[in-house]
């Protein structure tokens, strides 16, 4: 691979023009209402999603403005994401040195590499990062949010919730680590079915239950499950942020996609 991992959905998931994208990332968090105050600290992980921006960045802003207030905190990102257009067999590494988006270069942090793919299913895999949109539309929010931080991205296929739990615990670090989980919900459904099995998935994450969710309710249900195992064995507190779809945003009722935002705090020492 290049040194920089370069855009692959600008123009398309999101604007290409380095002003425009900025204007509307700041727009999407300008529009979150601060229904949900701030804690003490960051949350450690967020599970967001990564559609086009017009249908739902709405929803993931409101995750990501969680993190303003803690914006010098965070200094290393942990991206896990599903595989849409190359099949990784498990967890695929990324060797670029740089993460690029029209916003500028986040560095990828490559100082937990060697741990990681000292577990099984882990390997360097860049054909699945070069064109993967599920992490790529998370970092201009990221960009915009956090002050300088790394990025250690993560293309994740078919591994077990325990095959990604111990890569989590991998790399899970201290006050300094965020974890982002890039998922979407239901896909093509109708509005009510649609709702309806999201409302079930979003109950399923409440309680820490990845056993429940079903393959046909969350595109990225492989790095997610992994998350709420290791929640449960922390035993994290988990918030729910906004449960929307597309009929709700930028779309037609008819066939819809469901987007939620969660996110999950370290139990109290």
């Amino acid at each position: 691979m290049t040194l920089s991992r370069p855009p692959a959905v600008a123009g398309a998931f999101y604007p290409a023009d380095p002003g425009t994208l900025a204007h509307d990332v700041r727009a999407y968090l300008a529009a979150v209402n601060g229904a949900h105050p701030p804690h003490d600290g960051p949350p450690k992980a967020l599970v967001v999603p990564h559609a086009g921006y017009v249908y739902s960045a709405p929803i993931a802003a409101v995750a990501y403005a969680q993190l303003s207030p803690f914006k010098d905190r965070i200094k290393r990102v942990v991206l896990l994401g599903p595989c849409h257009r190359v099949a990784v067999a498990g967890v695929a590494l990324c060797s670029a040195d740089s993460f690029a988006t029209p916003l500028g270069s986040v560095p990828v942090d490559h100082s937990l590499d060697e741990a990681v793919l000292a577990l099984n299913n882990t390997e360097v895999f860049d054909p699945a990062h070069l064109p993967e949109h599920s992490l790529e539309v998370q970092v201009p929010f990221l960009q915009e949010v956090l002050g300088d931080f790394t990025l250690l991205p993560m293309v994740v296929g078919g591994a077990s919730p325990d095959q990604v739990a111990r890569v989590l615990d991998c790399v899970w670090g201290g006050a300094e680590t965020l974890i982002v989980i890039s998922s979407d919900l239901s896909h093509y459904l109708d509005y009510d079915t649609a709702r309806t099995l999201d409302m079930r998935t979003c109950t399923a994450i409440e309680a820490l239950d990845g056993d429940a969710i079903r393959d046909d309710q969350a595109c990225g249900r492989y790095p997610l499950k992994g998350l709420l195992a290791t929640a449960k064995r922390r035993h994290m507190t988990v918030e729910t942020l906004d449960l929307r779809n597309s009929g709700d945003t930028a779309g037609t009722r008819d066939q819809v996609v469901g987007y939620g935002a969660w996110a999950l705090w370290e139990a109290a020492i």
